[in-house]
């Protein structure tokens, strides 16, 4: 293969190798198990410096067409399944991410849901320390969008809720009820977002938490740090790190997820009797592909400090809706849907750890890698869920407008339900009736059974279709 590589082309060098060399594989030219001329060869044929050819081939390795077999050495993939969201440059499992992390200490429960370590904070042998780090991802360049459309920053509520949501359900899993400790991180381009947007951040965060608190959640403001990183993002970035101490005893360990449970899915949509308008569903995870898929070139055009300009030109904006247009069967438009706060659960966590502790078997949280969470949990677990609810619109339209594969969508997207309870077949209609009483709709997603595969197994039935994992 030969790279046409042209200096004066207002693409970048690297880019263009990037584009060419996937073009090469999309069309057959490269066929899987092809070798890859080095780094060094690449760059001496065409002039180029190594840093350059290195960058455009780890882009390429992200995205899953190619794969190393040395320092320098890469062939084509063998694998056929790359999907548009790994394409944006982001991962809905963290793959590259768990073969660090996989290795290090993996705190006292290493099964659980979250890390726990010993109660360094306290010193108590009988407690343990929760930590959890997360954010609102690129959900705030959605409401980025908007306050630049209408100049309204109170968009940014949601936003604060988002970031605390994505740590206080995933501590929820692991049976967190006490005391929690949260802190905020705020990274701004002080030349696009002003002090409104940071005014409204901390706003949003504090009624939030006092929302929270209302329903019974003992949660509390720690202080945290506004930062003006115009060389490291274009727009805003929020995330929040959240801490809690709690009894060992408490913890559930994620070692009762096996085979012979019920799993219940609390529905994602609607309006819980503890949320103030109705919820799309969208969550915080899969926004990039969610905000690219569904809104239109008019955005990239004005707002080009909103995206990636290393991803391929026609992956960048390229779906059909302006925020205020609505999307078919809702009664949202596409930029309230897309923004609609993230739902917490912890209203029916707090209730079903109450009336019924020793009938949970464990949570999960359908965060990063969405219907597929389950996979990491439980060991020769076969996970089937086979009464999925009906798909939101917000995610039907995501599909439509990108025609992104179905077994795709749900590795990316929770498509309806973001929390699952497991529990023994006797305990589901108790745990039913608890998250009615909070209108929240819950059913019987699915069961686990004995896997007869190497490790763990998700069947996923979609229509008249049966997605394996």
């Amino acid at each position: 293969m030969k790279l046409q590589l042209d200096t004066s082309n207002k693409t970048p060098v690297f880019q263009q190798i990037v584009d060419q060399i996937h073009f090469a594989i999309n069309t057959g030219e490269l066929s899987p198990g092809d070798k890859l001329p080095s780094i060094r060869t690449i760059a001496s044929k065409n002039g180029l410096a190594i840093n350059t050819v290195a960058k455009a081939l780890r882009q390429l390795e992200f995205r899953g067409v190619i794969e190393a077999r040395d320092r320098s050495a890469f062939i084509v993939s063998q694998k056929s399944d790359i999907s548009r969201y790994q394409a944006r440059g982001v991962s809905s499992d963290k793959t590259e991410v768990h073969h660090v992390v996989d290795n290090l200490d993996s705190g006292i429960f290493p099964h659980a849901f979250c890390k726990i370590t010993e109660d360094y904070l306290g010193g108590d042998p009988e407690k343990c320390n929760v930590i959890h780090a997360d954010g609102s991802g690129t959900k705030s360049i959605i409401a980025y969008l908007h306050y630049k459309e209408t100049g309204d920053p109170t968009v940014f509520h949601g936003i604060a809720q988002d970031s605390i949501v994505m740590n206080l359900d995933d501590l929820l899993c692991v049976g967190v009820k006490g005391r929690i400790l949260i802190s905020n991180t705020i990274n701004r381009n002080a030349l696009n977002c002003g002090g409104d947007v940071v005014a409204a951040l901390i706003e949003g965060s504090e009624q939030f938490l006092a929302e929270l608190r209302h329903w019974g959640v003992n949660i509390f403001p720690g202080g945290g740090e506004t930062a003006d990183v115009g060389d490291l993002t274009g727009t805003v970035i929020v995330d929040t790190c959240a801490v809690s101490v709690m009894r060992k005893s408490e913890v559930i360990t994620g070692e009762q997820i096996k085979p012979g449970l019920a799993i219940v899915g609390l529905s994602s949509t609607g309006q819980a009797s503890y949320e103030q308008k109705e919820n799309s569903g969208i969550g915080s995870n899969g926004l990039t592909s969610a905000r690219h898929d569904m809104l239109s070139r008019y955005y990239a055009e004005i707002y080009p400090e909103s995206y990636d300009a290393n991803v391929s030109e026609n992956l960048i904006y390229c779906g059909p809706y302006r925020l205020e247009d609505p999307i078919p069967n809702s009664t949202l438009s596409a930029g309230e849907a897309l923004l609609s706060p993230t739902r917490s659960y912890a209203p029916v966590v707090y209730k079903l750890l109450e009336i019924c502790p020793d009938q949970i078997a464990g949570f999960i949280h359908c965060s990063g890698g969405a219907q597929t969470k389950c996979l990491k949990f439980g060991q020769q677990v076969h996970f089937i869920k086979d009464n999925l609810f009906p798909t939101p619109a917000v995610f039907s339209a995501i599909q439509k407008a990108s025609g992104t594969e179905w077994k795709e969508m749900y590795q990316v997207f929770n498509m309806g339900h973001r929390m699952e309870i497991y529990c023994p077949q006797t305990a589901v209609d108790e745990v039913i009736s608890i998250a009615n009483s909070f209108r929240i709709d819950a059913r019987q997603i699915g069961h686990t059974e004995t896997s007869s595969q190497a490790g763990n197994h998700l069947s996923l039935h979609h229509e008249n279709h049966v997605f394996e994992y």
